[in-house]
């Protein structure tokens, strides 16, 4: 039998240092492709040249430029970078697993986008369509990190909500405005906001890579569906703060764009119906009990 070793695409961003413990943790070696050559990891040009190194039984794509990152203004460069950043990494992937017979699962993680904002519950049956930038984004990364017809290997596509954990993503920005008592709900706060604890998304990968019975798309959110602002107000809780200072429309349009801040102004409500049917168990299924994993983890 073959050892556990996955190769994970764009390891070494918030989710990818999580997930490389986490694979490391549980029994599993772990190689990263990234653009910086280094210990343990190859690059994009690397893969394309001589494709997944040998005894690789998983690979997992994370990559992508962060959409949200306030530094970065939201130019006609800028989107092409968060584009190409996801769908050239799905199709570089997908080229090299198809003459790598090693590989017998295939998981990329995508998002949420391409469910529509209209107060309906989503689950992964419902079919998704092009409205905006973000969900069209979303529809040809998942073309992208198809798995044609006839390769020997299970492709699951997990779409993430929000991603909860200390040290990056939406909590590392919330966290000092929070601790200082300046915290509260973007707009009006009754947008809803698909999330999932970074713990969660770690162990439904391994457990997306383990079980044979997973293939196909699955949602990457917690069962608990909420709102922005009855987030805002458990983080606050948690830190025994209030959450008073909401942050008004204007000012989240001012700095992130019309085509990023639907990403935090406006949200679909999403289920995770196949995931649970498929028999996964969440660590952190309730607001709560996410927020208060991350405000006491030092």
């Amino acid at each position: 039998m073959l050892a556990k070793h996955a190769l994970i695409g764009g390891g070494t961003g918030f989710i990818g240092n999580y997930l490389n413990k986490h694979l490391i943790s549980n029994g599993y070696k772990v190689t990263v492709v990234s653009r910086m050559p280094g210990l343990k990891r190859i690059t994009w040009h690397e893969l394309e040249k001589n494709g997944v190194p040998k005894d690789i039984t998983a690979v997992v794509n994370l990559s992508g430029q962060n959409v949200l990152d306030p530094t970065r203004r939201w130019t006609p460069g800028f989107k092409q970078n968060v584009w190409n950043s996801r769908i050239n990494t799905s199709a570089a992937l997908v080229k090299a697993i198809q003459s790598s017979p090693d590989v017998k699962s295939f998981v990329n993680i995508s998002g949420v986008s391409h469910y529509k904002t209209d107060g309906r519950v989503y689950s992964e049956n419902d079919p998704v369509e092009a409205f905006d930038f973000m969900s069209r984004l979303c529809l040809e990364w998942e073309k992208a990190a198809t798995i044609p017809e006839g390769v020997n290997c299970r492709s699951v596509k997990i779409r993430t909500g929000v991603v909860i954990g200390r040290g990056g993503g939406m909590i590392q920005s919330l966290m000092l405005p929070f601790q200082l008592g300046l915290g509260g709900p973007l707009g009006s706060g009754k947008q809803p906001l698909p999330w999932i604890h970074i713990d969660d998304l770690c162990r439904l990968i391994q457990y997306s890579i383990e079980n044979e019975k997973v293939t196909g798309v699955v949602n990457g959110v917690a069962p608990e569906l909420c709102t922005n602002g009855e987030f805002s107000k458990t983080f606050a809780s948690a830190l025994y703060r209030p959450a008073f200072f909401p942050v008004p429309e204007f000012v989240v349009n001012m700095i992130f764009g019309k085509d990023r801040c639907a990403l935090l102004l406006s949200g679909a409500k999403v289920e995770p119906k196949r995931t649970l049917e498929l028999g996964f168990e969440y660590k952190y299924p309730t607001t709560k009990l996410a927020c208060q994993e991350v405000v006491e983890k030092k």
